[in-house]
């Protein structure tokens, strides 16, 4: 089981390949906020519900001064699918290894319908524009998630 992130921390520097492919790094954010939200599995219900929240407060965010980067373990062609789909603007990054799962705490025991299962925690880290972890949210739901963390954000 990995551990936490607690506020303070320095948040794991990571470089994932995005929907088309592309290298996106924590480190390219620099000087701007980031919600960097951990989720299992693209196009499954809940993840879907969670990515429309994301891209529909997307504007709200930005203009608070934040990025959004979506991270789960499935490979770039599978994200791109869930982004057209969808209609996502979020940035979605794949973690096939979940090295960066795993550094960030969002890799581990849970519980699924009663069951003690390994796998994505569904978590949402904020990082400050110096790269510290601001807030660490762990075990969050799908569902009302965007909305409670931009009222924890004071947005």
């Amino acid at each position: 089981m990995s551990e936490r992130l607690e506020p303070g921390d320095t948040a794991p520097a990571f470089t994932l390949p995005d929907a088309d492919g592309n290298e996106v790094s924590l480190g390219d954010h620099k000087g701007r906020k980031v919600i960097v939200y951990f989720y299992p599995a693209a196009l499954t219900p809940g993840c879907t519900k969670q990515a429309c929240d994301f891209t529909d407060n997307l504007d709200v965010l930005a203009a608070a001064g934040y990025d959004v980067i979506g991270v789960s373990p499935d490979k770039p062609e599978k994200l791109a699918k869930f982004r057209e789909k969808e209609n996502l603007r979020v940035t979605l990054v794949g973690d096939p290894e979940k090295s960066t799962l795993e550094a960030y705490g969002a890799f581990g025991e849970k519980k699924l319908y009663g069951k003690t299962v390994t796998g994505v925690i569904r978590s949402t880290i904020v990082v400050d524009e110096e790269g510290k972890v601001e807030h660490a949210f762990y075990n969050v739901k799908a569902t009302g998630h965007v909305a409670k963390i931009i009222r924890d954000l004071g947005i």
